[in-house]
């Protein structure tokens, strides 16, 4: 029960709890506010509300003090407009400058993280087994921009010279390039090791050379023979004294990957052959050159061969082994004057491209169709008597009766699987060891594609790289088959390097 003032009046108290709490705390701040009440208690008052303040100050000068990483935020902005927030820019250059006070311009640190973003660097596209662009070297000039570019220069023309060097890069060339766009494209300081400064001069000369004259060649399937080169007035226009090259047509173009193959598998019987676009083709179209060589022994007219040799003849001499390490076949041996290791090396080449012509002329080992020479000739329904059947186009040098020239290389890739002339590995026993090391390393596909890719009018001709992957599929096939033929018939791989 609360006691009641002596002056209250009466009537107060029946009022309720809160009326009477109040009537009793009025009178008690008026006396507090008027002085009436002792200094000690409002001193206290005083000091206990400053030290609440100053708690406070103290609490809110040490959230500032934490480390950026440390600042959460507690809640949503009150009090504030968020359409006028504002928050750092992140720029892509890694850079983000403080804010400026919009009092003093000092700048403070700001409460934020910071985020560097790098631009990713671009690399050019590596196509397998083409060849990589080389940079230039980049030497820093005093007071340039350390790229090679003087300075001055601004950033886009930079960029453009950096960009320049990868997309158009100085090519390794043997002689200053013509005027117009050269037929045999190198994006490097070196050719392929495979191929010799001789092959890319004979290359060149073959896609780029002046033609002179055109003249019919007899027994080539109209072939034409060009006469290359400038020719000075009063010179003789023959071949020897000029280079030549033989034109052949549209339908023979797989004698330029022949003579790829044979460099890349390290062979080196194959003439250069190059594609060219020649006023003197059929419409127009890429047709194949191959360089003519005088030094070639000439041929009979009735198997286009310096050698006359029958199937016959060949397995006996392949039994013989004439001219290994040296020895000298005795007379009753009937030995032909070309060395041993040659018909190894020239059973590989033809089994790879499937070439029947030199070997097996009346397509005796697979089944033919009816566009194949050997049906058209009628020679088909001599296999009876495969003895006396003879070798066509065994080419040599008069200066080389040991080795041989491959000529009248003209690949079948449609030839499936079930229908390859085995007939051309009969009688060899060895193998060259530097060939089936190349087709057993998995890099045949890669040195084909930077070997092909030379040739731009071969290349472009076949589709692009898309058609050239279809024609090294089949080769690799072939590879494999014969890989598995080696092992199945214990045929030695040994070096030929005689």
């Amino acid at each position: 029960m609360w006691p009641r003032r002596r002056d209250d009046p009466g009537g107060q108290a029946g009022a309720p709890r809160s009326r009477r709490l109040c009537a009793l705390c009025a009178p008690r701040l008026r006396a507090l506010c008027s002085g009436r009440r002792p200094r000690t208690r409002r001193n206290l008052l005083l000091g206990t509300a400053c030290a609440l303040y100053l708690g406070f100050l103290v609490s809110q000068v040490g959230r500032a003090s934490l480390p950026p990483g440390q600042a959460v935020a507690k809640g949503p902005l009150r009090g504030r407009d968020p359409a006028q927030a504002s928050f750092p820019e992140i720029p892509l250059d890694g850079t983000l400058a403080a804010p400026e006070s919009p009092g003093n311009g000092s700048a403070l640190q700001p409460n934020v993280v910071y985020i560097t973003l790098r631009a990713r660097r671009s690399k050019p596209a590596h196509i397998r087994g083409t060849v990589r662009p080389k940079r230039r070297k980049k030497h820093a000039t005093s007071g340039g921009l350390g790229f090679g570019v003087p300075a001055g220069t601004s950033s886009q023309t930079e960029a453009g010279v950096r960009g320049a060097e990868v997309r158009e890069p100085r090519p390794g060339l043997l002689r200053p390039p013509p005027a117009r766009e050269s037929g045999i494209r190198l994006y490097s300081e070196r050719a392929p090791a495979w191929l010799s400064s001789a092959d890319l001069r004979s290359l060149r000369l073959l896609a780029d050379g002046a033609v002179s004259s055109a003249s019919a060649s007899a027994g080539d399937g109209g072939a034409r023979l060009l006469l290359l080169g400038d020719l000075e007035a009063g010179a003789p226009p023959r071949c020897g004294p000029r280079p030549c090259a033989l034109l052949k047509r549209p339908l023979d173009m797989s004698e330029v990957f022949a003579f790829h193959l044979d460099r890349i598998l390290g062979l080196n019987r194959t003439l250069p052959s190059a594609s060219r676009k020649s006023e003197f083709s059929p419409g127009g179209r890429p047709c194949p050159l191959i360089l003519w060589d005088s030094s070639l022994a000439p041929a009979s007219n009735d198997t286009h061969s310096s050698v006359q040799l029958t199937w016959g003849a060949y397995q006996r001499s392949l039994s013989q082994k004439c001219w290994l390490h040296g020895r000298v076949p005795r007379p009753e041996c009937d030995c032909p004057e070309i060395h041993h290791y040659e018909w190894s090396k020239l059973a590989l080449f033809d089994f790879l491209l499937q070439i029947y012509n030199r070997l097996d002329p009346h397509c005796c080992g697979f089944r033919p169709r009816k566009e194949d020479a050997c049906v058209q000739n009628g020679q088909r329904p001599k296999c009876d008597d495969q003895n006396s059947a003879r070798l066509a186009h065994i080419i040599q040098r008069k200066h080389d009766p040991r080795h041989l020239v491959f000529i009248d290389n003209k690949g079948f890739f449609d030839r499936s699987e079930d229908n390859l002339n085995f007939k051309l590995l009969e009688g060899i026993k060895e193998f060259p060891e530097s060939a089936i090391s190349v087709l057993k390393s998995q890099h045949l596909r890669q040195k084909l594609l930077q070997s092909l890719f030379l040739d731009k009018v071969y290349w472009e001709s076949q589709g692009g790289r898309q058609g050239i992957e279809k024609l090294i599929d089949v080769i690799e096939q072939r590879a494999r088959i014969l890989i598995t033929y080696i092992n199945a018939h214990g045929i030695q791989v040994l070096p030929m390097n005689e």
